[in-house]
């Protein structure tokens, strides 16, 4: 599955490339950016995407991912209750707060939403030690999840985004993380559409302009200190067509004010669903096609895909994509399920638009002696 998903990642890697050189994308006033289709994995767009930033509150998206996994585990539940501890309480004081206090213990439900709508540093803290008791030992967790998504430029030091020379990322690596919360844990994402959350008889808005201005954005989170500027990571789900709804993730770095980090960020979600069009290839478990097997207890094999496939073309050139199935014929038994037999390239005038590994969607045992030596024969011949 791991080299099936890295085949697939490769490939809309040079299709994003490809749509680079066709269409220009727009100037936005931030440091570095990137703007990701995350119904297809590509990249439609980006500006210095593997610069290295301090990725401030960010930084709390990997928190909340480590969270609701223990939540999904069972690790930890909603309504448990959990002491506040001192460190937790005293971080910098002027930093972003949901004032959670030591005399009174705290659910685990109500920190998240202090860590995703208020942006909480203490919730940041007291979270990370319900899940590994010290926010050291989280860092640690936070380092090999981050490794396991393979996110090759970026540390982290800290649960809150504190600025740390070993806390670090670029537009690229967030995009992936911000694509993977939302496509593994969609129950719990929908906290960060929350407009507000009252703690401790305080209310604080949701930092993310955009969820006033644009009702299709339903997340994601804000950042900011002195050396990482504005940034804003946002996504936005809209209609597409017969093939349900399409998501786009906007990662804007290093913007010099709140609203720019805004104007910038829906400039870029625009643009993306204005110029592109996001189309359903296949189905997971749809036969593509079904060749012949040599020395089997069946004759055919169904080829397909373990994952819904998708491609993103600029508006117009869908129609143009014709399939080709390329084939290591003969198939010859044993088949194992998943196991890659060829590859399917979507073309168009001529050339490769994109291409996927073709899967065997089941096994194909041998077939009795007398049968593999009677194929044995027809091989020969043929």
């Amino acid at each position: 599955m791991k080299k099936f998903i890295a085949a697939i990642a490769a490939s809309l890697l040079s299709l994003s490339a490809a749509i680079a050189q066709t269409m220009p994308a727009p100037t936005v006033a931030a440091r570095s950016f990137l703007l990701l289709d995350a119904t297809s994995g590509q990249v439609l767009a980006s500006q210095e995407p593997d610069l290295r930033i301090e990725p401030a509150s960010l930084t709390k998206i990997m928190t909340a991912y480590l969270v609701f996994q223990a939540v999904q585990e069972k690790k930890l539940k909603l309504d448990q209750m959990v002491n506040v501890s001192v460190r937790a309480w005293k971080v910098s004081g002027d930093s972003s707060k949901m004032f959670i206090e030591p005399a009174t213990p705290v659910s685990i439900n109500d920190l998240l939403y202090g860590l995703i709508v208020q942006s909480g540093n203490d919730a940041a803290v007291a979270l990370a030690e319900a899940v590994s008791g010290t926010e050291d030992a989280f860092a640690v967790l936070m380092n090999r999840e981050a490794e396991r998504m393979g996110l090759k430029s970026t540390r982290f030091a800290n649960a809150a985004g504190m600025p740390s020379p070993d806390n670090y990322s670029t537009a690229n690596d967030l995009s992936i993380l911000a694509a993977r919360l939302i496509r593994d844990f969609p129950d719990m994402y929908k906290i960060y559409s929350t407009k507000s959350f009252t703690y401790n008889k305080i209310t604080q808005p949701n930092r993310n302009r955009l969820l006033w201005l644009d009702p299709t954005v339903d997340g994601m989170k804000t950042g900011h200190t002195q050396a990482a500027g504005y940034c804003l990571i946002a996504s936005s789900h809209r209609p597409n067509g017969t093939s349900g709804e399409r998501r786009l993730v906007s990662v804007v770095l290093g913007a010099r004010s709140d609203s720019i980090r805004a104007q910038e960020s829906q400039k870029l979600l625009n643009w993306g669903f204005l110029n592109f069009d996001t189309v359903k290839l296949y189905a997971k478990g749809q036969a593509v096609a079904t060749p012949e097997v040599w020395k089997g207890a069946q004759k055919e094999v169904k080829l397909g895909f373990n994952q819904d496939i998708f491609v993103t073309v600029p508006k117009g050139t869908a129609d143009k994509m014709k399939p080709v199935v390329e084939r290591k014929d003969p198939l010859v038994a044993p088949i194992a399920q998943n196991s890659r037999v060829g590859t399917l390239k979507m073309v168009a005038d001529g050339k490769t638009i994109t291409e996927a590994p073709l899967l065997a969607l089941e096994q194909v045992n041998e077939a009795s002696i007398f049968g593999r030596a009677w194929d044995s024969i027809r091989l020969w011949m043929k």
